[in-house]
């Protein structure tokens, strides 16, 4: 009943072998060997996985749980504002994770579906090495002029932020949230004094504005973005005199010279 239990557990919150083994601090393969009946969890194991999902220990050793979906999952682990926050999450067959691909047609569906394991399989999905493998990632196509250069239809891809507390003021986010849905913003961190997070849009036209922690489904820092369009050059006329007026100084310059 343990082993398929614990196997249960892990993929009811989309972890893998390797995630779960961190969150209770053991090797991996103690995992698998747990999950496919080669070995027995210690005591001490048990308690930690029960209190890690937030089920008793007798539910985990004596009921099937794939039956009475006792899951209480804590998976993110991050909460704020007393909020149970669970990641779905994709692998490769070499039990990597994916990065999984949110369109901007499936903004939407998204915000019914971030937890929903089955809603993420669904998802496109693929591999960024560069990225390294420590956190999880994913994928939005943004949509509108708000943070130009950056232009509408890049795809943003994020790390997945646990704790949102941690969050420094200017960090480049995705926000997904039931009031503004998918939005991509520089984040100004005021959850400790107001519960609240100030977004604020690169591009000036746009005034910033307040979001209530409540509201917040789940926050990704935008390590990488993949565009079709590169950005268009700064010649505004401010700019476009400015370099002027330093080609001017190079002539005189080169005038005094001779």
């Amino acid at each position: 009943m343990v082993t398929s239990n614990i196997k249960h557990l892990r993929k009811s919150v989309g972890y893998t072998q390797a995630q779960l083994a961190e969150k209770l601090d053991i090797k991996r393969s103690l995992i698998g060997a747990y999950e496919e009946g080669r070995a027995e969890p210690k005591l001490s194991t048990l308690v930690n996985i029960a209190r890690l999902f937030d089920i008793t220990l007798d539910q985990l050793i004596t009921a099937d749980l794939s039956v009475s979906d006792a899951k209480g999952a804590k998976a993110g682990a991050g909460q704020t504002g007393g909020k149970l926050r669970v990641l779905a999450i994709t692998v490769d067959n070499q039990e990597k994770e994916n990065i999984e691909l949110v369109p901007y047609k499936a903004s939407a569906g998204y915000l019914n579906g971030y937890s929903d394991p089955e809603f993420i399989e669904e998802l496109p999905r693929f591999q960024l090495p560069m990225l390294g493998h420590g956190g999880s990632y994913r994928a939005f196509e943004i949509s509108g002029d708000s943070m130009l250069p950056i232009a509408s239809g890049t795809v943003i891809v994020g790390r997945y932020i646990e704790e949102w507390n941690t969050i420094k003021d200017g960090t480049p986010c995705i926000i997904v949230s039931q009031k503004e849905g998918v939005v991509f913003k520089r984040i100004f961190n005021k959850i400790q004094e107001a519960s609240t997070l100030r977004l604020h849009s690169d591009n000036p036209v746009y005034s910033p504005y307040e979001l209530h922690v409540e509201d917040v489904l789940e926050i990704w820092e935008a390590k990488s973005y993949i565009s079709s369009t590169f950005p268009i050059a700064d010649l505004s006329l401010d700019k476009l005199s400015s370099i002027v007026l330093d080609l001017q100084k190079e002539v005189q310059k080169l005038k005094k010279v001779d």
